[in-house]
């Protein structure tokens, strides 16, 4: 993608809710199939216990409203969903590393 956004969900447990009913219900709205929608790349997907699931996602801005959608259709109801504008630190942090290896701040 040459024009593209990264975005970080954040997928928080209804912990009211047991696994089984998690499961049934993610299985009822066809999650696996649905979420990430189609032109949108998974760059990361990490399980935090206690708190639920970080998904990050490549996409072109044009599919952020159907990434929310798709979230509100699919997500909600198991998940309590924070989405954040998110981009990758490793080139900056290596740009400022080597400006302070050459004695810069």
């Amino acid at each position: 993608m040459s024009e593209s956004l990264l975005v970080t969900v954040l997928l928080k447990h209804d912990q009211s809710k047991n696994l089984e009913d998690i499961q049934r219900h993610m299985k009822q709205q066809d999650w696996w199939e649905r979420f990430p929608p189609q032109g949108v790349e998974v760059v990361s997907w990490t399980v935090a216990m206690g708190l639920g699931q970080i998904v990050t996602l490549r996409l072109p801005p044009s599919l952020l409203p159907t990434l929310n959608v798709e979230l509100e259709r699919s997500a909600w109801g198991v998940f309590s969903t924070e989405v954040f504008p998110t981009y990758d630190f490793i080139p900056v942090r290596e740009m400022i590393r080597e400006r302070v290896r050459n004695g810069g701040q």
